[in-house]
């Protein structure tokens, strides 16, 4: 056929049935979170549910009218949809008021759900549930992402674990999407430039309950065919393409954001993908009328950066001449030079300078954290350098640990056991942790939902692992292998991550003849690896393909299994099922570790490297830790003392516990670990919980510095920036002399400093001189303001004495900083000296 378009015909619900429409498209995601919603499309046709990978829009795009109308008929069910549906609009009526202005939130990828593959890993699956989260709190958000009409790839492996990748054309029409339109009924369209021709934009809206969240697209039949690829898929490994997506993503998304009318108070960044939304928006202002540096100002003042990566290969960079040809001639409309344009995001590595994205979302934000408390500290010594003056710990990136949606990651059996049992309304505030009455679970009750999550596990494991043989040409007997795998009364461990190399999925075989003792000795063990290896990744899918061929060679394919593309659905099962979650990341390269909550949320038991989250949330008793949080000399020695840890805790502490049974059957001291994971995960790891985290400490304090900044057409960002602009000049010319002891024993007595400062006229109230010291090597900073200086010749006298608290040997120096008394955040300071 020569095709000249496509079209696709919505059904046309009988009246009873027609919320089923209304909420696929228009509160699409409400139902994921709902079992009740759920049961309503897979009962149309429950092998078409599961062929359409739960995607209720193409469900009823493909049921049988006559379908339909049998069930329009039915009395139970017609009482079902429309108790599900008030059910919904109760959701909505209770959502809380918002009580900050919009917050933009942009993402490269969104983890909604299956049906949407447009998410890789972790970050989406953080951005999915922060959307979802916001929605419950009723945050005014709204989400900003690119719809990739090819996704993310799909992953197959050859019976030798060798990984193919295929990409799966998606429809928008075919989804949860509806097009974003104008007053007049037109698709919405903005353009961005690119080599001297302009790129067009269109977007889709993907409504999660209360908050929308915008795709943008460039496959417009307007547009070159080459930048119609732009948005065809994710993390395309190419870097020219990956900079053309970055700047869709954050200069087009700033304007698809103004197309709608809307005026975000808050700008939030993802990771650094989007950082280009800085450089738009000071583009915005230059051409109102303020110069470079208030414009730089007025915007960070109301932008986050939250950064997920903690090792500098894991953030985009790109080189000078590549960004200065995409955006040529951006520099004349900020009003600077060319060079100054580039050395906003300079980064300087060991092998040459490159264009950072996550330096220039720093330098065009004024709050930035991490996703961990470790991760928070990690990140704050790998951006040291742009805070020179700083000790590292002073470095403003803090942190919001993640958490998960909760009505998302927990198994419906597990839902109505703790409804029956937590006190009423606990799943409205998840955050208390009384709410979280694990005692109160009857043993044999929680036992029994444990079991069936695992026999379900298995299940699902059997069902997957019998496609992949089969569509591996693998013969009959290993298809009848597959139906047999996995035992349900066999203690079950997941692995499921990136197969990345820093996350040693290769860990557990460290020792194979160890692990083989282990797995054929008096207790029985089964292990289920599940992941992707990104394609360029060689690495990675080397990884993938020793793990299988140690598992043959071991003869342990009956009791270890690897399954092919992971994603959300199969997480689901995981999650739910697991009763060990293994994580075993090179401390401290795991920023967070989100599937460790959701296994423990379910009652799984977390066996993890003391890493991201788990450094926060392990108290001994709530699961188990891989080695230790101390240092090592060579990874070597770093994987050999953690397997070694991972091989005795297993074997003698795990293990035995597990089957440990009471008169009942019962594993009562494995129920212990099991009650304080699900307590431990279930408030302090809430996406609830980070919302409300990102409100306090970043939300609304940026939206507050923001105003403050815009008030009288930008009158403050412009006093700052000239203020700034003043300190500049004269800071060169302050000298600082500190008159100090040197090595000292006190016995007793205080220490003495004397100080003096030359301001070059710079008003005393703008600077500040503190005693800075620091116990041993690693203790904690301490900062001491001098009194108040004594002003002769010019110059200005300050003198202190202190006496620390607690005896010890101590590091001690003086520091000079200068900062604005109505700007006085940790963040604004911008001159440092050291005496």
């Amino acid at each position: 056929m020569n095709v000249l378009g496509r079209i696709t015909e919505l059904p046309e619900l009988p009246e009873p049935l027609a919320p089923l429409k209304e909420m696929a498209y228009n509160v699409w995601l409400w139902w994921s979170w709902t079992p009740a919603a759920q049961e309503l499309y897979r009962r149309i046709n429950p092998v078409l549910w599961e062929a359409c990978r739960h995607n209720p829009v193409k469900l009823l795009l493909e049921a049988r009218p006559e379908r339909l109308a049998d069930l329009a008929a039915d009395p139970e069910y017609t009482a079902s949809v429309e108790a599900v549906y008030q059910s919904f609009k109760a959701h909505l009526a209770s959502r809380p008021k918002p009580t900050t202005g919009t917050v933009a939130y942009f993402s490269a990828e969104f983890g909604f759900h299956e049906s949407l593959p447009i998410y890789a890993g972790g970050l989406g699956i953080l951005a999915g549930d922060h959307v979802k989260a916001a929605s419950n709190l009723g945050v005014n958000l709204v989400g900003v992402g690119l719809f990739y009409h090819r996704g993310y790839f799909h992953q197959h492996l050859s019976p030798e674990g060798v990984q193919t990748e295929y990409h799966e054309t998606l429809h928008p029409e075919e989804l949860p999407l509806l097009p974003v339109r104008d007053a007049e009924g037109q698709p919405v369209k903005v353009n961005v430039e690119l080599e001297g021709r302009k790129v067009w934009i269109t977007a889709y809206q993907v409504q999660v309950a209360t908050v929308p969240v915008y795709l943008m697209s460039t496959d417009l039949p307007e547009n070159d065919p080459a930048d119609r690829e732009i948005t065809a898929e994710l993390y395309n490994a190419e870097p020219g393409m990956r900079l053309r997506q970055e700047i869709v993503l954050g200069i087009g998304g700033v304007r698809l954001l103004r197309a709608l009318g809307l005026e975000p108070e808050v700008w939030h960044m993802n990771e650094g993908h989007s950082a280009f939304i800085g450089l738009e928006r000071i583009r915005e202002l230059t051409e109102q009328g303020l110069d470079f540096d208030a414009a730089l100002e007025s915007v960070a003042a109301s932008a986050l950066f939250t950064t997920h990566t903690p090792v500098p290969a894991g953030h985009d960079v790109f080189g000078f001449e590549q960004v200065a040809h995409y955006l040529q001639g951006w520099w004349e409309r900020l009003g600077i030079t060319r060079e100054r344009f580039l050395n906003l995001a300079r980064e300087e590595r060991e092998d040459g300078a490159v264009y950072s994205m996550s330096v220039l979302a720093l330098r065009t934000s004024r709050f930035a954290g991490g996703v961990s408390r470790l991760h928070g500290e990690v990140s704050r010594k790998m951006f040291h350098d742009l805070w020179p003056g700083l000790e590292p710990e002073e470095v403003p990136i803090g942190h919001v640990t993640n958490g998960v949606h909760t009505w998302t990651w927990l198994a419906p059996v597990l839902r109505d056991l703790y409804e029956r049992y937590f006190p009423e309304g606990w799943m409205h505030a998840l955050s208390r942790p009384e709410h979280w009455a694990t005692d109160a679970l009857p043993a044999g009750e929680l036992w029994a939902a444990r079991r069936a999550l695992r026999e379900q596990l298995i299940r699902d494991v059997r069902e997957r692992l019998g496609e992949q043989r089969l569509r591996a040409g693998e013969p009959p007997a290993r298809l009848r292998a597959a139906e047999r795998a996995l035992d349900p009364g066999t203690l079950t461990v997941v692995f499921a991550r990136r197969f990345a190399t820093y996350k040693r999925a290769d860990l557990l075989f460290h020792d194979p003849e160890r692990l083989k003792a282990i797995v054929n000795g008096p207790y029985p063990i089964q292990i289920v690896f599940a992941g992707k290896a990104h394609p360029k990744d060689e690495p990675g899918k080397a990884m993938i393909q020793k793990i299988v061929r140690l598992v043959r060679e071991l003869e342990l394919e009956d009791r270890i299994l690897v399954l092919e593309d992971y994603d959300i659905a199969l997480a689901r099962t995981l999650v739910f099922g697991a009763d060990l979650w293994l994580n075993t990341p090179r401390r401290p390269m795991e920023a967070s570790g989100t599937s460790g909550m959701k296994s423990a949320l379910n009652g799984g038991v977390n066996f993890s490297v003391l890493d991201g989250w788990w450094a926060e949330a392990y108290d001994g008793q709530n699961g188990w830790a891989i080695g230790t949080e101390r240092a090592y000399d060579s990874l070597a020695a770093q994987d050999a003392a953690d397997a070694a840890s991972l091989y005795d805790t297993l074997e003698h502490e795990i293990l035995p516990l597990f089957y440990a049974r009471d008169a009942e059957g019962i594993p009562t001291g494995w129920l212990g670990r099991v009650r304080r994971s699900i307590r431990t995960a279930g408030a302090a790891f809430s996406a609830e919980r980070m919302v409300n985290e990102y409100l306090k400490a970043y939300y609304k304090p940026a939206e507050a510095h923001g105003q403050v900044l815009r008030e009288g057409g930008h009158a403050r960002a412009r006093e700052l920036a000239a203020w700034k602009k003043r300190m500049a000049e004269r800071w060169r010319q302050v000298r600082l002399e500190a008159r100090a002891p040197g090595d000292l024993r006190l016995n007793g007595k205080p220490l003495e400093v004397a100080a003096s400062v030359d301001p070059a006229g710079i008003d005393p109230r703008y600077l500040q001189l503190e005693l800075l010291l620091r116990r041993g090597a690693t203790g904690p900073l301490q900062r001491v303001a001098f009194p108040e200086p004594e002003a002769h010749d010019g110059r200005l006298h300050y003198r202190i004495r202190y006496r620390p608290d607690l005896p010890g040997s101590y590091v001690y120096g003086v520091r000079l900083a200068a900062q604005h008394p109505d700007f006085a955040q940790p963040f604004e300071v911008a001159f440092v000296r050291w005496a």
